[in-house]
């Protein structure tokens, strides 16, 4: 696997405090705290939970059988199976094809098309754009840059696989290119022709957008900053002028976020204030980043790593009216027992963020090893290692993702030609038997569509 990495212009202020922690002893041995495992293994917890889950990720279909002439066919066999997910599972995409042999790539595309319905697509300003008038979203005449693969290599990936896509980001303080000029006017009028670039090329395919990412982290040297964050409503404005109504314009923030209660939550209040004031956001994205294996250990062993609390935050959130993402991810692997923990922390975030209402998708952020940037790699934040192997927690996304969270199974039609069953919603595929001849039959059953659907056979 490529390792060929570079110092990105920007560190993210986050990773700076973590590596100041230190290791906590019991997880150097790869073995969760006493603490952590009394609070994610409760019993209580885990039922609501579950309980959740059924609730909001599951729906009832009524399937009427009829035949021509509309009477109903009794006694048919239906094999109902589920192929894909409403809910977002997604990863980023960011090395696609830009792996050492086409079959490294051709095994990176398999591991990835396993677990996930959604890609993370970069449009980082320093790679969309490295000189002035440098476009790079073609892939002709696109100079390589490692990690920034020319956004147009997604689309044809996402319309053969059904995959959604995410542009990241719209705007962000961090990776700019070094051309941008200090004065703030210039800056905003370079924006509006970013912005009108993107959604005149890419809107009527890609659907949801991180608008402004990380705001609550900018650095005071970037030219559009004031201590009140102005720039983000003005940011969602002018988006607003050049995105139609279906691309979805969500505002994104880092990891702390998810570990303040609601009532000293900036990133909540930031968020409720621009919603007063009108501003065009859509969705809600929060990351959850730990980018050194002492981070994570710190983690575990922290009042942080509170379910309860952490559910509680989701329910504030939920409150706003808006769909809520997990976005970016990373859960080291590293040092003893690291792969084992990774897999056990892996489990409990992902079912705790799937049981959660208003959530309406999850994505890792590094699919491999070697892939992440440099700094950042020591961690081991993949689920699958340099060779492409998988580890236990990509074993344990893939039991959850394609077994737990997916509906299989045989029904029969009544007398009154009635088949029903209660799925994850989902696209599925259905095959009827009626008098030993199969028909197949696909289905979208989806939270927002409707619970009956009358089939002519």
């Amino acid at each position: 696997m490529k390792m060929q990495l570079s110092w990105p212009p920007h560190l993210f202020g986050a990773l700076v405090v973590i590596t100041s922690l230190l290791t906590c002893p019991v997880c150097a041995e790869g073995k969760l705290p006493e603490a952590y495992v009394s609070l994610w293994r409760d019993a209580d917890l885990n039922r609501r939970i579950d309980q959740a889950i059924e609730k909001h990720r599951k729906g009832d279909m009524t399937l009427e059988l009829v035949n021509r002439d509309g009477q109903p066919i009794p006694n048919a066999q239906v094999e109902v199976r589920q192929i894909g997910h409403e809910f977002l599972f997604g990863c980023n995409a960011f090395v696609l094809g830009q792996l050492d042999t086409p079959e490294q790539n051709r095994l990176y595309e398999g591991r990835f098309l396993k677990l996930f319905n959604s890609a993370t697509v970069p449009f980082y300003w320093h790679a969309t754009e490295p000189t002035p008038n440098e476009l790079r979203y073609q892939e002709q005449g696109s100079r390589h840059l490692w990690r920034r693969p020319p956004p147009d290599r997604f689309l044809g990936f996402a319309e053969k696989h059904q995959l959604t896509l995410k542009g990241h980001p719209l705007l962000y303080h961090g990776y700019n290119p070094g051309w941008l000029p200090v004065d703030r006017e210039e800056v905003r009028r370079l924006y509006q022709k970013r912005f009108k670039e993107i959604a005149g090329r890419y809107a009527d395919k890609i659907k949801i957008w991180d608008g402004v990412n990380e705001s609550l982290e900018c650095q005071t040297n970037f030219a559009l900053y004031t201590p009140d964050r102005s720039y983000v409503g003005w940011a969602f404005d002018e988006q607003s002028r050049v995105f139609p109504k279906d691309c979805m314009l969500l505002i994104n923030e880092i990891t702390d976020f998810n570990f303040k209660p609601a009532q000293r939550n900036a990133f909540l209040s930031q968020t409720r204030k621009l919603l007063s004031a009108g501003k065009r956001i859509q969705g809600v994205g929060l990351q959850c980043h730990f980018f050194r294996r002492e981070a994570l250990d710190e983690y575990v062993s922290s009042a942080k790593s509170n379910p309860t609390q952490l559910l509680e935050l989701y329910d504030e959130f939920g409150n706003l009216g808006l769909p809520l993402y997990i976005t970016e991810i990373t859960i080291p692997s590293a040092g003893e027992g690291g792969e084992a923990l990774q897999a056990e922390v892996v489990r409990d975030l992902y079912r705790l963020w799937f049981s959660v209402p208003a959530m309406a998708g999850i994505t890792w952020w590094n699919l491999g090893d070697g892939t992440a940037i440099k700094g950042e790699n020591e961690a081991k934040g993949g689920i699958v290692d340099n060779e492409l192997s998988p580890k236990p927690a990509y074993e344990v996304l893939d039991r959850l993702i394609n077994a737990e969270w997916k509906t299989q199974q045989s029904i029969q039609s009544n007398d009154q030609g009635r088949a029903r069953f209660r799925g994850f919603y989902g696209r599925y595929q259905l095959k009827i038997m009626l008098k030993g001849k199969a028909k197949e039959i696909d289905l979208n059953h989806v939270r927002s569509g409707p619970g009956t659907l009358r089939l002519v056979l």
